[in-house]
């Protein structure tokens, strides 16, 4: 058990960006101090949709009283998510570097929220090329869909051996790829590191709502700072997004109450 910082969009309603990634890892048994980049009513997919982004001005002053407490030094692991300016990102980069500075092997996750298929990019292009540029270098894990891995490593994703190909071509320790198409209409998350690749393949569903990427994150990092082995990380964080999937049918948001205790760590 441990405690991580979390840095990611947030809706009043619904259960997305870090609705999604504090309840699971609060599930594992991890304090979560949570700092918001945007502030939203709902998620964008449903259509008018009212907030605004946080100034990254006050949210470096809010991580400095957090070090001025002494509750940085408590930190094991950071968690980006949503990034919607360069100044975010670079946001980041000050949290993970004031974190390392108390603890030199904590762990950066960093979900790079840049687009997906098929519309593509959804952010700024000079925000994704600075999440491209500052983050994925320093992260550890690095959790991309297949349109994001692709325009990352600019390369083909079609399929599990093009994502571990892709996966390489990345400057970090490990890359866990989502939505990679597999056989007979499954889709995969496959964990790539330069030495190993380990695949969970699923039926591909449909009517998805949206977080699952955003839940699949909180919970391989959850596992992750509990300790599991990387195949146990994946096998249990696709299961409890599956789960979630299913638990959600005829509704328009991630079920996650009813899934919560399901996520043991």
């Amino acid at each position: 058990m441990g405690t991580i910082l979390a840095i990611s969009s947030q809706v009043a309603r619904g259960h997305v960006g870090l609705n999604a990634v504090v309840p699971a890892l609060n599930a594992l048994g991890h304090e979560v101090i949570a700092l918001p980049t945007i502030i939203l009513s709902n998620h964008p997919g449903h259509g008018a949709v009212s907030g605004q982004r946080t100034d990254p001005a006050l949210l470096g002053r809010m991580l400095a009283t957090l070090d001025a407490h002494g509750w940085l030094a408590g930190v094991d692991a950071v968690l980006s998510g949503y990034l919607p300016t360069p100044e975010h990102a670079a946001l980041v980069v000050e949290a993970v570097g004031l974190v390392r500075t108390k603890k030199p092997h904590a762990t950066y996750f960093c979900d790079p929220v840049l687009g997906d298929d098929p519309k593509g990019l959804y952010i700024a292009e000079d925000a994704a090329r600075s999440i491209a540029q500052v983050l994925v270098p320093i992260a550890d894990v690095i959790f991309p869909n297949r349109f994001e891995l692709a325009w990352l490593a600019g390369q083909p994703v079609t399929d599990v051996a093009s994502a571990q190909m892709a996966g390489r071509v990345l400057e970090t320790s490990m890359t866990v790829a989502t939505s990679i198409p597999a056989a007979d209409d499954a889709l995969a998350t496959v964990a790539i590191t330069a030495e190993d690749a380990w695949s969970h393949a699923v039926a591909r569903l449909n009517d998805v709502p949206n977080g699952t990427g955003d839940l699949l994150a909180g919970l391989f990092a959850g596992h992750m700072v509990n300790g599991c082995a990387v195949p146990s990380a994946l096998e249990r964080s696709v299961t409890g997004v599956q789960n979630a999937i299913c638990a959600s049918t005829g509704r328009d948001e991630l079920n996650l109450i009813a899934i919560l205790k399901g996520f043991d760590g």
